[in-house]
């Protein structure tokens, strides 16, 4: 809301400051699934097709691409056609301490 007034011949505008706050949600932590989804988007290749050479009906391909889940042995086929393999890394937690050494 803006108003203006005449103080010694002098024109002043006033601004209200709205201050808004917008919830922020947490980062949720990508799962190896979520990666996997990514890859299959990022293929350059239909659904449709990789159902058809995974052998796995789109409604399962649907719903796993909507964060349902998919039975082993077509991740793992799934993984082999896009090319994708494994990197193991080692997430440490803040504050952790390691015992025993």
């Amino acid at each position: 809301m803006t108003r203006r007034h005449d103080t010694r011949g002098m024109q002043y505008l006033h601004l209200a400051i709205v201050s808004v706050m917008i919830p922020v949600m947490a980062r949720r932590t990508r799962t190896f699934s979520d990666q996997i989804r990514r890859a299959v988007d990022q293929s350059g290749m239909s659904r449709y097709r990789i159902c058809k050479l995974l052998g796995v009906s789109e409604a399962n391909m649907s719903r796993f691409m909507a964060g349902g889940w998919l039975g082993q042995d077509y991740l793992n086929a799934l993984a082999k056609l896009l090319g994708l393999e494994v990197k193991i890394t080692k997430h440490v937690k803040k504050g952790a301490t390691r015992k025993g050494r």
